[in-house]
């Protein structure tokens, strides 16, 4: 009796082991017809762009540049790019270019507005404002700088809440969402 008790769990054992590799076995075969799935699906319908570039130009004269290495068109709204690694040039008529990098952006294409976010490094003649968000509108005729600004000139260093510039009249606004805190400006002369 004791053989067939002996020989009896030891079937049973073979049997329950067998039972884990093939169900582990199913299981990594389905992983990797998922994870083909997956890849299929990405590769199929990619809305993806290398080296964009994006050029308008309104009825004042100003012009628009924006370039990216690559770019993603939104699968939501068509006229949404999402943008890496972007550069962008504002040609104001009778007025400097301002040039803007950033590490992301959100274009746009029906009105030019073009969001700007982390490592977002603006340059102006001899100013320099560095940030993590830069909301700029052709319509609004404005850039608002937010989040970690500091401001370089030739002679100051200022770290503020939000730079809103006009681009229309060129005024530079510095302010502080919470009124109890100060700009702080830091004079390097």
């Amino acid at each position: 009796m004791n053989k067939r008790i002996i020989l009896l769990t030891l079937i049973l054992f073979i049997i329950f082991f067998g039972i884990i590799y093939f169900k582990k076995s199913i299981n990594e075969n389905k992983k990797e017809a998922e994870i083909i799935k997956t890849e299929e699906n990405f590769s199929t319908s990619s809305n993806i762009i290398e080296n964009v570039e994006y050029s308008s130009k309104d009825s004042g004269g100003n012009e628009y540049i924006v370039r990216a290495k690559v770019g993603e068109i939104d699968n939501n709204n068509s006229n949404i790019i999402f943008l890496n690694n972007v550069e962008a040039v504002v040609n104001l008529n009778n007025s400097n270019k301002i040039f803007i990098f950033a590490d992301y952006g959100k274009y746009n294409i029906s009105n030019f507005d073009t969001i700007f976010s982390k490592n977002v490094n603006i340059e102006y003649l001899d100013k320099k404002i560095k940030s993590g968000y830069l909301d700029f509108s052709i319509l609004r005729n404005s850039m608002i700088i937010s989040k970690d600004v500091v401001y370089f000139d030739l002679e100051n260093i200022l770290k503020t809440d939000v730079v809103k510039i006009n681009l229309k009249t060129k005024d530079i606004n510095f302010f502080m969402l919470d009124k109890k805190n100060k700009i702080k400006i830091i004079n390097q002369r």
